[in-house]
This record gives structure tokens, C-alpha cells and sequence, in this order.
């Protein structure tokens, strides 16, 4: 697949207030005879918070490179703001799972939200005035002020995971794509991490898509669930999709959805086979 040649910027992809941010129809994806999804119509509207669920292999990932342009529709159409996907994209801001940033890494916390300021640039990094302001803003918006300017690797994994939030919204962007943000968090730290990306969406109306394997921590703020499973989706609210004889359809075979203490379980759903389409770089 190539690249653009110009990425368009944040501005020029803001939608109208009219349309979708992201929009599918019929979409479908698959590798070799297997079909990960298909006929996906989805739109996902200004400020609205969609988290994707379901099983490894199921294709959580590879709707995500689809949106961010490293992967191409077999069928159907993805357009952003009206707009055909770009790869490179800055108005589409990208969280990644959290990876611990090996100690003795030369690089500080501020250098790091710095990337997603600067680092699309071609050339060296120069540092520039209104650069340094925007990094300094970044830092007071996700709480990273206090340890900004110590090593990347000596921080905390809530720590790295709130800077990486800071670099994913340098660009402005309307639509926040997570990929499983607050894998190995503890619960205080992915409190704090839920918190920023649904205040961002709140106060930007940035639309935000959640790949997730537990909806549990940021349930309170989802509007709208994408469940794919079995080369197949559904989409609804959390009370529409969460039901035993919902997830019993989708399955094929007795699940069951158990609520308790605000809590929601799965129980039942059959073994997936790990795919390399969800294989997290």
C-alpha cells in the first residue's frame, strides 16, 4: 500500500457538524478463506465513544489499521470526515498499548510527547518556540508536568501510558483510535487514563474507538459497543449487546453475561486461536 504524499492536517479533516467522523459501508476484511467481518456499516458521530470487543483473531486490530490506512478493504469503503482514509493522518490521533520503555533510555518524558509534535517533519528535530509551548500544554492536559523532564524509563507504567495519551493528542484530532490503552495497568492508573481520553472527547468532541478485551473499566463512559466474533458483528448500546441471548446469537453456543457490583462477565465464550491479525507490534 502507499503512502500519501501529503497528509492532510487536523484542520482540513474536521468534519461537518452534519456528518460522521468515521464512517464504514459495507465493509469486510479477511485473510486468505477467512473472513474477519463483513457488510460493516458503522458511523461513529463528533465526541462519541465506541469501544470494540471481542475474541483474539477476531479482526479488533485490523479495523484499526484499516482506519489509520495500513490496510486495505477487500470490499466496502472507509472515509474520515467524508474524506477517503490517508495513511498518515495527523487529525487521526493513535494510542498503543502500553510497553514499558526499557531503563536507561535516552529519552525524557517531554522528548516523548515531543513526537507526536514535531515528529512527522522530515529532517532532523529543531526545536522551535511554539513547539515547546504546545509540549508544555500537552504535559498540563495529562497531568505529566511533574515528571516530564526525567528518563522515559524510570517512570511508571501509568506514568509512560499518560504521555503516550500527550503525543496521541498533538495533532488536534477528531477521532482518538486505542489500542488496548490500559493493558497491564493497574486499577488506579487505568482509572487516570479512562479519565483523560473521556474528558478529551467531552471537551473536544473528539470521537474515540476503544479496542478493549475488558469494557469493565471505561463502562460508565461508552456509549455504543462494536462486538466482532466469529466472522461476525453486532453494534448497540452496552445494555443491547451485553445480554446472555445476544452474545448466545452471535456465538453460536450458550454464553452467558453475569452483572454483578457494576461488573460485567463473559462466561462461556469458546477459545479463539490467536491470528497474526492481532498481533500488536
Amino acid at each position: 500500500m502507499t503512502a500519501a504524499t501529503t497528509a492532510p492536517s487536523a484542520t482540513d479533516s474536521r468534519p461537518a457538524a452534519d456528518e460522521p467522523v468515521l464512517q464504514f459501508e459495507n465493509g469486510s476484511l479477511g485473510f486468505g478463506d477467512r473472513t474477519l467481518w463483513s457488510g460493516l456499516d458503522l458511523s461513529v458521530r463528533p465526541g462519541e465513544f465506541l469501544a470494540v470487543l471481542g475474541p483474539n483473531g477476531s479482526g479488533k486490530t485490523s479495523l484499526l489499521k484499516t482506519i489509520l490506512g495500513q490496510q486495505r478493504l477487500d470490499s466496502g469503503t472507509v472515509r474520515l470526515a467524508g474524506r477517503p482514509i490517508r495513511r498518515g493522518d495527523r487529525s487521526v490521533g493513535y494510542i498503543p498499548q502500553q510497553k514499558l520503555v526499557a531503563p536507561g533510555t535516552p529519552l525524557r518524558g517531554r522528548d516523548l510527547v515531543a513526537l507526536g509534535v514535531n515528529g512527522h517533519r522530515f529532517g532532523p528535530p529543531v526545536s522551535r518556540r511554539g513547539d515547546r509551548q504546545r509540549v508544555d500544554a500537552l504535559l498540563a492536559d495529562v497531568g505529566a508536568t511533574s515528571f516530564a523532564d526525567r528518563p522515559v524509563g524510570s517512570l511508571s507504567g501509568g506514568e509512560q501510558q499518560r504521555l503516550r495519551v500527550g503525543q496521541a493528542l498533538a495533532g488536534d484530532p477528531v477521532l482518538l483510535l486505542c489500542d488496548e490503552p490500559l493493558l497491564s495497568l493497574d486499577l488506579q492508573h487505568q482509572r487516570a487514563v479512562s479519565e483523560l481520553i473521556d474528558r478529551r472527547r467531552r471537551t473536544h468532541d473528539t470521537a474515540v474507538v476503544f479496542v478493549t478485551h475488558d469494557v469493565n473499566p471505561v463502562l460508565d463512559v461508552v456509549d455504543r459497543i462494536l462486538y466482532l466474533a466469529e466472522g461476525r458483528f453486532l453494534q448497540g448500546t452496552p445494555d443491547e449487546v451485553l445480554r446472555s441471548d445476544v452474545l448466545t446469537d452471535l456465538y453460536g453456543t450458550p454464553v452467558d453475561v453475569i452483572r454483578s457490583r457494576g461488573r460485567v462477565i463473559v462466561a462461556g465464550v469458546p477459545d479463539a486461536h490467536d491470528h497474526h491479525d492481532e498481533v500488536h507490534a
